[in-house]
């Protein structure tokens, strides 16, 4: 092992211990490289990477294909605002809308900024064309949800450590169960605007809805006028084994916000695609973004795109999730394991257990997996949809080990 710069882990982690903000409790690694699936730390360790940057990196860190385009654009020209044309955005634009079957491209830089932008129109399409009066438009949305950190966002949060401190929170939020169609029905009135989900909640648990209730839920939107918007930020872009885990329910959503492997990890690219009557409430003026469809990152997104489909990405999600959950189920029901429930789809899956996941989590990076616990009790997986089949039974054996 060679050390891959001047500064030991410790001292790194000491220094952001003393000049970062707090906001997240990593596990104690300091990443100084990543190829693929392995990331390297600064001591020259490898790890193979289980979390993807919460599904950003789908296509494998530092691919080749979209460093090249993103080197290339960078060389031509990288930003312009949107007060002028660029030759990227046009194309981003029209890909990006078949891909999803729906009309017109909203690009945007994060995904918070993607969802809030979801809610703009949403609420605006309310106003005008459903007549709901005045700022009083509502958008149900589900307990457990994980929509971006952003102020507005954490109102529709149920998550209680998401939200103190942070008040007065914005109106507008109806929160129903997840997966409880019943309660969705209920909770719509005449001020509905909206309905948004994500297909499976990533940040509860690897949560997955019923069968069936996608497709019911966006029925059930249709016969009200009310907008169905998939945030597939975590799920899209092959995680599930689909170009969207709608796609697989049958449902076609109003509104697609989608972001993280929209760029395969290199460079912040988020959009809203949705339906043209929709998206025609915005005018000139009425929401912006400097950077949001910039050329840089509309090239990074064209790249990062066609790398998923030329490499049959979403085959390999479903391929070798299925695997990899073939592979663990010996832990449920073994005696002495803590596996209370294993659930996923494709290469998103949540190993449940009942005891706290971190210091799982801690035992598996001492072993060289890297993943991370969420809600708790559950450990995320989600490798970079390139791994390897060997790679997988490689890492079934080390979460094997540590469960056991």
């Amino acid at each position: 092992m060679t050390a891959l710069v001047e500064r030991t882990a410790a001292e790194l982690l000491s220094i952001e211990q003393t000049y970062g903000a707090h906001n997240y409790h990593p596990l104690p690694v300091v990443v100084a490289r990543a190829e693929g699936c392995w990331l390297t730390d600064v001591e020259g360790r490898r790890y193979l990477d289980c979390l993807s940057a919460y599904s950003a990196v789908n296509q494998g860190h530092g691919h080749p294909a979209i460093i090249a385009a993103m080197i290339a654009q960078a060389q031509r020209v990288t930003l312009t605002s949107r007060a002028f044309h660029n030759d990227q955005l046009p194309l981003f634009c029209q890909e990006l809308a078949a891909l999803t079957g729906l009309d017109v491209v909203l690009p945007m830089n994060t995904g918070a900024e993607a969802v809030e932008t979801a809610i703009k129109a949403a609420r605006r399409w309310g106003h005008e064309r459903r007549h709901i009066p005045a700022d009083t438009a509502e958008i149900i949305v589900c307990a457990g949800n994980f929509h971006g950190r952003t102020t507005t966002l954490i109102s529709a949060s149920s998550e209680p450590d998401y939200r103190r401190g942070f008040g007065p929170l914005t109106p507008g939020f109806v929160v129903v169960p997840f997966g409880d169609l019943e309660a969705l029905e209920q909770a719509i009135t005449p001020r509905t605007c909206a309905f948004l989900v994500e297909p499976i909640q990533c940040e509860a648990g690897i949560l997955m809805p019923p069968p069936g209730y996608l497709a019911a839920a966006a029925r059930l939107c249709r016969a009200h006028d009310v907008l169905f918007i998939a945030d597939e930020i975590q799920t899209g872009l092959g995680r599930t084994g689909h170009w969207f885990a709608c796609r697989e329910a049958g449902v076609t959503p109003a509104l697609y916000v989608l972001g993280k492997a929209l760029s395969g990890g290199v460079y912040p690219v988020s959009a809203v695609v949705g339906r043209r009557d929709v998206m025609d409430v915005f005018t000139p003026g009425s929401h912006g973004s400097t950077y949001g469809g910039n050329p840089l990152g509309c090239a990074v997104a064209r790249a990062a795109l066609r790398v998923i489909a030329d490499e049959q990405l979403l085959e390999r999600s479903a391929t070798l999730g299925a695997l990899l959950l073939d592979l663990l189920q010996p832990l449920l029901g073994a005696p002495g394991s803590p596996v209370r429930a294993l659930r996923g789809r494709g290469l998103l899956i949540g190993v449940e257990l009942d005891r706290p996941a971190r210091p799982f989590c801690e035992r598996l990076m001492s072993r060289g997996v890297l993943c991370k616990e969420t809600h708790d009790f559950v450990i995320r997986l989600a490798p970079p949809l390139v791994i390897s089949e060997a790679d997988i039974r490689w890492l079934a054996g080390e979460i094997r080990a540590v469960l056991a």
